[in-house]
């Protein structure tokens, strides 16, 4: 029997909590030892923390507690039930004028279901003020409405919001799990969804993307090639121009048709006086911009965070070697070009190299310089 629990891969005592949930649930809409109104779900990338918070918001409107085929599981999946808030931000940050208007909405009661749910794929970006507007809410929630937060870990959001949820943390799923998942789901032939899986590190989004997608697995390529072709600064130099470039391309290939067709759609609803917009359209396609702008250095920083983390695996790979284990390399397609790279290495080295991977990756976050940060980074990858 189909469950809207089925693709949580690896998550049995998540999954085990959460139907508890519903059958409280069920029974009751207070509050319970098993059903709360406020959730919050950690796990790092990949792990499915808000695939977890759908699945759960269906099957608590789902008659059945997630049959994954009625109209209420497949409404709230595909994000168009009515008594759903699903907020995927795509800027830097959640603002607090977003906070408020969504606490208004969800004020209303439930059009058909017992609920109103709110599920916040990225609770980690509210502002200090946003957090604040939401924790009044989670301190006095209404009987009917539950709030369900995602964050990669319990740090990234408020300790008097997370005080106030019961917390569930997702791990990472085995690279066997993914591949199975992959091949089962998907139709993948089983040796590229093994690829896919392990450079993935089983993160399900990123492996289905790389296995169904040839452009894909070539920029990931160029990407893995930089640890290399780095080694001296001047190419320390042009490989974080290149990559910075690389970014840039993504973002825009993924932003340019829906930008020109929000503009579109936009001014279309204001309709034109000759060739000027009607009253308040200039304004408005203005802060539609200033948005598309906003998302974009997102793409672009998520992008260089993907980039950066293929490119640790590397340096992994070849700590892995000098330990004389070769059985968990990642890249296995890279065999001998790591094994030549590794004689380079000590395994100090190797450390400090991962170490400043990772550090640059919280910088991105920080809202820092991305071209000053990729450039310092491989200049110590020369330097160390």
């Amino acid at each position: 029997m189909s469950s809207v629990f089925d693709d949580l891969i690896d998550q049995e005592a998540v999954i085990a909590t959460l139907k508890d949930a519903v059958s409280a649930s069920k029974d009751s809409t207070d509050n319970t030892q098993e059903m709360t109104h406020s959730w919050l779900f950690t796990g790092p990338p990949g792990s499915g923390r808000s695939n977890a918070a759908v699945a759960f918001a269906a099957a608590l409107l789902c008659d059945k507690g997630g049959c994954a085929t009625c109209i209420n599981c497949r409404s709230v999946i595909d994000g168009s039930h009515a008594d759903i808030e699903l907020i995927r931000t795509e800027g830097l940050s959640i603002k607090v004028d977003e906070v408020r208007e969504l606490i208004t909405r969800t004020s209303w009661s439930p059009s058909v279901g017992n609920y109103r749910v709110v599920v916040i794929e990225d609770a980690d970006r509210l502002t200090e003020s946003a957090a604040n507007a939401l924790l009044k809410v989670i301190e006095e929630p209404g009987a009917r409405t539950v709030w369900l937060l995602c964050a990669p870990t319990l740090t990234d959001v408020l300790p008097t919001i997370r005080s106030r949820c019961r917390h569930l943390t997702l791990r990472t799923p085995s690279i066997q799990a993914v591949t199975k998942l992959l091949i089962e789901r998907d139709g993948i032939d089983p040796k590229l969804a093994s690829f896919a899986a392990s450079a993935a590190q089983g993160h399900i989004g990123k492996a289905k993307y790389l296995a169904t997608n040839e452009e894909a697995r070539k920029t990931r390529e160029k990407i893995l090639n930089i640890p290399f072709t780095v080694t001296d600064l001047a190419s320390a130099f042009e490989a974080a121009n290149n990559l910075l470039e690389l970014a840039k391309e993504q973002a825009r290939a993924e932003s340019e048709l829906r930008d020109e067709e929000e503009l579109t759609k936009l001014k279309e609803s204001y309709g034109t006086t000759g060739s000027r917009l009607a009253t308040g359209g200039s304004k408005a396609v203005k802060e539609l911009e200033k948005e598309q702008k906003t998302r974009t250095t997102r793409l672009v920083r998520d992008s260089l965070d993907g980039a950066l983390l293929d490119i640790a695996t590397v340096y992994r790979d070849i700590l892995l070697m000098k330990s004389g284990s070769t059985k968990s390399i990642i890249n296995v397609e890279l065999f001998e070009r790591i094994k030549l790279k590794e004689s380079e290495f000590s395994t100090h080295t190797a450390l400090n190299t991962i170490n400043s991977i990772l550090k640059s990756r919280n910088n991105l976050l920080k809202n820092s310089s991305s071209n000053s940060i990729i450039e310092s980074l491989f200049s110590k990858m020369v330097l160390s």
